[in-house]
């Protein structure tokens, strides 16, 4: 039995993105992986972790696909149209919509829903090792590849050392207070969570992850993923 300390569990799932990279005519999060789609999938390995407290799911204000789908999940499940045109304006805009429902030190912790690959056990494993750091973490995987820096012109200008480079993946888990007060004061647009909090002068916890867990951007990305998960 895993015990934990007061504060509670939260998943935000921002899924409002239209997945132009891909070149398809519906977005990414919609995408099925043996008979489920992305978000689906994604929602049933959160929902089956008994000691997370509920599950946020964030769609673009017009999504016209959610609906349709008839999905029944437990009542942890809540879905927000609130969108917004990035990412991280997505997250910021579920933190607002759940604030009366959470407390400033509850565990939030950001998915995905592109990232269909995650499995309950590397959540767990990120919890357990992130519950009583300061700070919180993300689930992330070294990077054993040589590495090019381009120029504009793409050619190579620097083989940066690879010792102690990750590739960041998600979950990433922080703080009610401190992630919504990163995102808030961060100028620009932060490419995760952990980069709002790395200019909050933190420096968050690497947790190795699955390399299953890779974000499905290109078309052919989803072939690889169909050959390593096959259920």
């Amino acid at each position: 039995m895993l015990k934990f300390s007061m504060a509670k569990f939260h998943i935000i799932i921002p899924a409002a993105g239209s997945g132009s990279r891909m070149g398809l005519d519906k977005p990414k999060q919609y995408l099925v992986l043996h008979k489920q789609t992305f978000v689906e999938r994604v929602t049933r390995v959160f929902e089956n972790i008994s000691f997370i407290d509920s599950i946020h799911i964030a769609l673009h204000p017009e999504d016209g696909v959610w609906k349709t789908l008839n999905l029944s999940f437990s009542s942890k499940v809540q879905t927000h149209y609130c969108g917004g045109a990035s990412r991280s304006e997505t997250v910021s805009n579920a933190l607002e919509s759940i604030k009366e429902e959470v407390d400033e030190q509850d565990w939030i912790l950001v998915h995905d829903a592109a990232r269909p690959g995650i499995q309950e056990k590397d959540v767990i494993h990120l919890i357990e090792a992130l519950r009583d750091d300061p700070v919180g973490g993300l689930l992330a995987y070294p990077i054993a590849d040589t590495i090019k820096k381009s120029n504009k012109e793409d050619r190579v200008i620097d083989s940066p050392v690879r010792d102690h480079l990750w590739q960041a993946q998600t979950p990433q888990m922080y703080r009610y207070k401190m992630l919504t007060d990163a995102l808030n004061s961060f100028d620009g647009i932060p490419t995760d969570e952990s980069q709002a909090i790395e200019r909050l002068g933190m420096k968050p916890k690497l947790i190795k992850g699955d390399f299953k867990n890779f974000k499905v951007t290109y078309q052919e990305d989803l072939k690889i993923l169909e050959s390593l998960i096959t259920k």
